[in-house]
């Protein structure tokens, strides 16, 4: 069974996300676009809180939002309780997104990393276990209560 990854952003990721799309798609992820769906200026909490809602109710596993800078798209889907949304620039920091903190959804950069990057660092993010052990006991503590 395919893993199943929720996509979205704004329109400054909207290239990135269509790109995104077709290389999961190929590589046989099951992918749902979020939107938006053209470049025309758009809000993205309208599309990131579908998104992470879709992934705390379990219908998707993994999410990708994308915006310029990737703080709005991070800060919009870390205002869920069942979200770890890490904002990533490397490929270093995208593989400790997953094994540090289980982090389930990666931000991408769109205006600050090339695509190739953002491909890699996708890549890297989907296919990363979390270690566990101690970084456990402090993903645990992430929730308010």
């Amino acid at each position: 069974m395919a893993k199943k990854i929720a996509i979205g952003g704004d329109h400054a990721g909207f290239e990135y996300k269509g790109q995104l799309i077709e290389k999961l798609t190929s590589l046989g992820y099951e992918v749902k676009d979020f939107g938006p769906f053209s470049t025309a200026s758009v809000d993205y909490p309208d599309y990131v809180h579908p998104l992470c809602s879709a992934i705390e109710s379990g219908e998707y596993e993994q999410g990708i939002v994308i915006c310029g800078s990737g703080n709005g798209v991070a800060i919009t889907a870390n205002k869920h309780q069942g979200i770890r949304a890490a904002l990533c620039w490397n490929l270093d920091l995208a593989a400790l997104a997953r094994q540090h903190n289980n982090s389930n959804v990666i931000a991408l950069p769109a205006r600050f990393v090339s695509y190739e990057a953002a491909e890699r660092m996708t890549e890297i993010f989907l296919t990363t276990d979390f270690e566990g052990g101690r970084h456990q006991n402090r993903v645990n503590k992430i929730a308010c209560s």
